[in-house]
């Protein structure tokens, strides 16, 4: 067996979908000698969840697209009969409204994340102490020590944040191999899946059985392997321009009411 054919059977022990050779091979580092085997199957497996599955070169299989009737609004149900990889280009939360979605945008573009029972705030070049609600400081560690994050108001913002996050539903938008887009709606709650933590290019297996019912794919933990992976600049160009068009919404809103 060659080495590119090593590589893709090593991809395929780790349950992603298997690129053609000739691709493989323009993944591999142009460098000699190579490094070894483990080392180049993760080379390849981080160019791969990065690149765009609509590239003509990524696959030489025709049977890891959506059937032509997936989008058939008046198809009632049909469950796919092989694996397909797809890629994220959208994602909504339909359990929130449009200004608590805005505000979690504006706050992951703060840096600001939710872990366990915190709001962490990431530091910033320009920010040396943070002070907790008792006024005590806590200094900024240059060593990569995590900062203690603030008590009280914060805690009770991630439980609530926590909270919504066991309830959400969430719509996707996906695109196979072809170019064909489907929406994707979880069908049970699939932790991975939320507006903090999946990126826009992710990769995302859809396994066999998985169902399609009027043009939507159907999403549960049985059915739906998230991958991993980010297309930079489609998900730079997503977060700012879902957050103009959501805060605009939010004005056309106010001005309707009034």
């Amino acid at each position: 067996m060659d080495l590119a054919a090593q590589i893709r059977s090593g991809l395929q022990s780790q349950g992603l979908p298997s690129p053609s050779i000739s691709w493989i091979q323009s993944a591999m580092p142009n460098r000699s000698p190579l490094p070894p085997l483990p080392a180049l199957i993760a080379t390849v497996k981080t160019r791969f969840l990065a690149a765009d599955l609509t590239s003509p070169t990524l696959f030489d299989s025709p049977l890891l697209a959506f059937p032509s009737n997936a989008s058939n609004p008046e198809v009632k149900e049909v469950k796919l009969t092989w694996d397909i990889p797809v890629q994220v280009l959208d994602i909504e939360n339909l359990s929130k409204s449009k200004w608590e979605q805005v505000e979690e945008l504006e706050a992951i573009a703060r840096g600001e994340q939710t872990r366990g029972r915190e709001i962490i705030r990431l530091p910033t070049s320009n920010e040396e102490d943070e002070f907790s609600l008792d006024g005590q400081a806590t200094q900024t560690a240059n060593n990569g020590v995590e900062r203690s994050g603030s008590r009280g108001a914060s805690v009770a913002s991630a439980n609530i944040a926590n909270a919504a996050t066991k309830t959400s539903t969430h719509r996707l938008v996906l695109q196979d191999c072809k170019g064909q887009k489907l929406y994707g709606l979880e069908l049970k709650r699939i932790d991975k899946i939320s507006i903090a933590s999946l990126n826009i290019g992710e990769k995302i297996m859809l396994k066999k059985g998985a169902i399609l019912a009027r043009g939507t794919v159907l999403l549960d933990t049985t059915t739906c392997a998230i991958l991993g992976g980010k297309v930079e600049a489609w998900h730079k160009d997503w977060v700012e321009g879902r957050l103009v068009r959501l805060r605009e919404a939010v004005g056309a809103d106010s001005r309707n009411a009034a």
